[in-house]
């Protein structure tokens, strides 16, 4: 997870990396601003809040099963098939779970 003051990418470079719609990624970011989870600095960028609250399970479901949808959107529309999606998902899960652990650290990983 990410460290309090950490910062985050941006909506731009988060779509990208994800290949979803840049609205998608905003909506995300603005629900967890309104949550206190992130803080947006104007002119430098999103951090972690360092408050302490945590987000509810049925809230982060939420917000995964959102950048899902976009994904398998893009995917149906590029007629990648379902089994070749869900291994494609996996190998960046653990790719950034890899990285995570070989870091120390806990985040949002740089490619």
């Amino acid at each position: 997870m990410l460290k309090e003051g950490d910062k985050v990418p941006s909506v731009r470079e988060l779509a990208a990396r994800l290949a979803i719609n840049q609205n998608t990624v905003l909506k995300v970011y603005n629900e967890l601003c309104r949550q206190n989870v992130l803080k947006i600095e104007r002119g430098d960028g999103t951090y972690v809040s360092s408050s302490k609250q945590t987000i509810p399970v049925a809230e982060r479901r939420k917000t995964v099963s959102n950048v899902l949808r976009e994904a398998a959107i893009l995917a149906v529309q590029l007629e990648v098939p379902i089994e070749q999606a869900g291994e494609l998902l996996q190998k960046e899960y653990e790719s950034i779970v890899s990285q995570r652990a070989g870091r120390g650290k806990t985040g949002l990983s740089e490619k």
